[in-house]
């Protein structure tokens, strides 16, 4: 089915959990929406810090000038990030907000 879909012109596929597939617009995905709040706000990649945990975060965490993975991702996930961070259970978040920010 994956095949199908990804098949389709002017579609954003991606998926939060295995085995569910998460349709959209072509600009439609996380970093879409980031890179309009970027532009409209003077943001540089260089000040952006995303995380992360599914492959629907990947375009955001490849986007960011430091792409964060939680330790629960998905190993596509933690291979893209450029840090992996504690798990969402362990507020890994929390945790890079206060060693990067």
């Amino acid at each position: 089915m994956e095949g199908v879909l990804k098949s389709i012109e002017n579609v954003h596929l991606t998926s939060s959990v295995p085995l569910n597939n998460e349709l959209g617009g072509k600009t439609t995905s996380k970093a879409d929406a980031l890179r309009v709040l970027m532009e409209r706000e003077g943001i540089l990649k260089e000040e952006l810090m995303a995380c992360g945990d599914n492959p629907n975060d990947l375009e955001m965490i490849k986007l960011a000038g430091i792409g964060i993975a939680m330790d629960n991702a998905e190993d596509i996930v933690k291979e893209q990030a450029d840090y992996v961070t504690l798990s969402n259970e362990e507020d890994g978040v929390a945790f890079v907000i206060e060693k990067f920010i």
